[in-house]
């Protein structure tokens, strides 16, 4: 699934931290895949399951992308 960068470094900024999202912020491309980024996404601390959030369930990316 492709994500906008933004809403991934928010991700991170509020699960992780600001000095991983800074630095996610300067590796990850301008539309991240969740399946070709996943081992980028796990670097920073993000399980592209947990970004998802369980596709539209409980507060995850997924609900606020209307999924």
């Amino acid at each position: 699934m492709q994500i906008p960068k933004q809403q991934v470094i928010d991700f991170i900024k509020s699960k992780v931290g600001g000095d991983q999202a800074g630095q996610a912020d300067s590796e990850l491309p301008d539309q991240v895949d969740t399946d070709r980024d996943a081992g980028l996404l796990q670097k920073f601390g993000v399980d592209p399951k947990d970004l998802l959030g369980g596709l539209g369930g409980g507060g995850g990316l997924g609900s606020k992308l209307g999924l």
